[in-house]
């Protein structure tokens, strides 16, 4: 009998969800399109719920790239500006706890 072992690479592939902030009108089209992106089925569309998410529920690394972000802006004003620091948050809670593999996002 021949035992092979294998050694898994030391890297993953990171995931890259994108949102369409042309389509994005009203925060629940935000969630609809993160939960979409990450293949999700259902999630609490909320702040909470989003760090909850964010900060605990997903893999890493994780990426989100917003497009036309200023479009989203401008249409969601105080809203945008609330998830956009939650999702500062969870940049600053994986750097605090030195993961090697991070959350991270772009606004496009």
């Amino acid at each position: 009998m021949n035992i092979i072992v294998c050694r898994l690479p030391d890297w993953k592939l990171e995931m890259n969800v994108v949102l369409d902030g042309s389509k994005i009108t009203s925060s629940d089209d935000f969630y609809r399109q993160l939960a979409a992106g990450l293949d999700l089925h259902s999630y609490g569309r909320n702040l909470d719920a989003l760090w909850d998410l964010l900060s605990a529920s997903v893999e890493r690394p994780l990426s989100i790239s917003w497009v036309d972000s200023e479009r989203s802006r401008d249409v969601l004003r105080e809203e945008f500006q609330a998830i956009v620091a939650v999702l500062d948050r969870v940049v600053e809670f994986d750097r605090a706890a030195r993961w090697p593999d991070k959350f991270h996002y772009t606004l496009l």
